[in-house]
Order: structure tokens, then sequence, then C-alpha cells
């Protein structure tokens, strides 16, 4: 990996660096474990390249609705822990109230109907067996049974259908999670289709990342790999998925391929949420690119250019462009504008100082 020297400049007295081009060592992708591992470990990055990923939840939910109905109480929030089967939301159910009544009166109804009309064929069976009406009386009988049957059954139908109905006007939690959005208001009128509730489980929450095909040698390969979740004046946090998947197909515009990383359970970080960004850092694929490094003091931005001080050979600081890469903690990756041996003066402002 790429070393920095610290030396005293024999004229001056000042610091400076010399700078090495370390080799990056080919990492195998074979049986790696992926297992827990504590944070910080930047030196071990440094032969790892970094892409940007998302937080996805595996498991989230849209409640959209199912009928028409104004909202008539809305019992949860963005941000809430609800629990499996609790209400979040309530749609207006008087009309649906009162035909379920209407509809238990005409059950009740073509039920009695029905009753007679047994009876009926049944006695007609009885007189038919004892030769006291025709063949035709008794056919005559026996459809109209089988016609109220048949419009009994078809009215219980309905109503088992409205009473099934009456439940998409309350509106449960199919699991335990967290809200993510409730666009509706108290008095809003829903129609079907309409998104009433989001949620999504945070137990189950992973991280995809578009990578270049060249990292990652096949789907079926052990990638070892870390997840930096970081936000703004805060610690990077640190964390080894619980599995990698690399999906099969290939992005033929981008050759990419997406892969997605688990996180665990217990990696319930304020910033860990779906929608967040991640660095998901992958092994170099390439094993002969030289790697610099120098302190985040030795850079200078001068308006749109960025650069940093290379003595000469008498030792004067001159100001060179370069092009940034990876930063980790207080070092930033040159990748272009300094060669291997080169000194740098680790800080900008010394040179500047000095150049007056």
């Amino acid at each position: 990996m790429a070393r920095t020297v610290m030396k005293r400049d024999d004229g001056s007295n000042r610091r400076f660096i010399w700078i090495f081009g370390a080799i990056l060592m080919g990492l195998s992708l074979h049986g790696v474990s992926l297992q827990a591992q504590e944070t910080g470990e930047s030196e071990a990055l440094r032969d790892m390249t970094g892409y940007d990923g998302v937080i996805e939840a595996e498991r989230q939910t849209v409640i959209a609705a199912e009928v028409s109905g104004r909202v008539v109480a809305v019992s949860v929030h963005p941000g809430e822990r609800i629990r499996k089967n609790q209400i979040m939301i309530r749609l207006d159910e008087r009309a649906v109230d009162q035909n379920v009544a209407a509809k238990v009166a005409q059950e009740r109804a073509v039920r009695a109907t029905l009753e007679v009309a047994t009876r009926e064929y049944e006695r007609q069976n009885q007189l038919f067996a004892k030769g006291y009406i025709s063949q035709a009386a008794l056919d005559r009988a026996e459809a109209r049974f089988k016609t109220t049957k048949a419009q009994t059954e078809a009215q219980l139908a309905e109503s088992s259908a409205l009473r099934a109905q009456a439940g998409y006007y309350v509106l449960r939690a199919p699991f335990d999670g967290i809200v993510a959005e409730v666009p509706v208001s108290l008095g809003d009128m829903a129609q079907p289709g309409r998104t009433l509730v989001s949620f999504y489980d945070p137990s189950h929450l992973r991280v995809t990342a578009q990578v270049p095909e060249s990292m990652i040698l096949s789907s079926s390969t052990t990638v070892p790999s870390r997840l930096e979740l970081k936000g703004a004046g805060m610690k990077a946090q640190w964390i080894i998925p619980t599995y990698v998947t690399v999906l099969p197909t290939a992005d033929p515009s981008s050759h990419t391929v997406q892969v997605r990383l688990g996180l665990p359970g217990d990696a319930l970080h304020p910033l860990g949420r779906p929608g967040t960004f991640v660095r998901a850092w992958f092994p170099s694929g390439d094993s002969t690119r030289e790697v610099l490094w120098i302190p985040l003091s030795a850079v200078v931005h001068r308006a749109e250019m960025t650069g940093v001080y290379v003595r000469d050979r008498e030792g004067h600081p001159l100001l060179r462009q370069v092009r940034l890469g990876r930063v980790l903690e207080q070092q930033v990756e040159i990748l272009s504008g300094v060669s291997p041996g080169e000194q740098v003066v680790p800080e900008a402002q010394r040179a500047l100082t000095q150049g007056r």
C-alpha cells in the first residue's frame, strides 16, 4: 500500500513528503468470510474502490385504497413504528354499512323463500310417488326449487362480497414496520388506487450499487466488501454486509452490474433508512495501478483549479494541478499530476507563506 515518509529538509528545516506508489496486490475473490469487523480500517480500504449505493427496504408495502370513501381517521404518522394488524387509516363506511344491512334483510327473505320451495318440492315428490300428480307437475316443482336455490346462493355471495368490502374501509398493517409516508389528511377523498400509507420493515434493509463488470468476476463469486455510512458532521460507520448478491444481468450502456449487499438487522443507524446514499467498497480490479496518497492539508483550491505544491530540484515549492480521487480520513488519493518519488509540501499554507 502507499506509504508517506516524513523527513526534514536540509536547508529550511521544513518537513516534506516522499510519495511512494505501491502496486495494488490482487485480492482473491473466492472464499472470503463476510463477518462483523471493527470500524475505521482505512489502511485495508486503500486497495479497494468505492461506489455510490443507496439503501433499500427488502420488504416495503404501499397501502392503496380499494374503495371510494372519505378519510375519517389517520392514526399513524411518518417515522412511527407500527405493529402488525395495527389500524392506520379509516374511511367513511356508513354507506357500505347501510348496504350491508339491506343485504342482510334480503338474505333473510331469500332463505325463507328457499325453505318454502324446498318443502313444496318434497311434498310434490311424495305425491308423485303415490301416483297423485303427473310427471309434469313434479318437474315444475323441481324447477321452482332449483331456481329459488340458485337465487339464494347468488344473494348470499353478494352479501359475502359486501361484507368483505366493508373490511377495505379499515386499513391495517400487514407486518411490523416503520411508516415512511402518509400522503393523505383527514377529510381527503380516497379513490381506488390512491396511495394512503407506505411503510417498510427496518430489520430487512439492503444496499444496491452499480459496479463495473470488471470489478466482479461472476454472480457466484464471494465478493469481500464494506459499506460506509456517513452523514454531515458524523463519523463514518463501517459495516460488513451480511450477504453480497451479484445480479446475473448487466447494463449494456454503462457496462455495470447491480450488486445487492445486506445490512445486518442490528444496523439501525440513524442514517440507515431507505433512500440514504452509502459508499460500497470493493477490491480494486487493477493489480498494476499505482496509488499515491497525500494529506488533505497539502491540497490547494484556486477557483476551479485543484493543485499541490511540489518541490523542484532546488527545493522550491511549485504549484501543480492534480486530479483527486478517494478520501480516507485525513488523506486523499492522487489520480494524476504527481509521480512517485516527487516531494509534495504537506502543508499548503506553509508553502504559500514561503512563496511570499
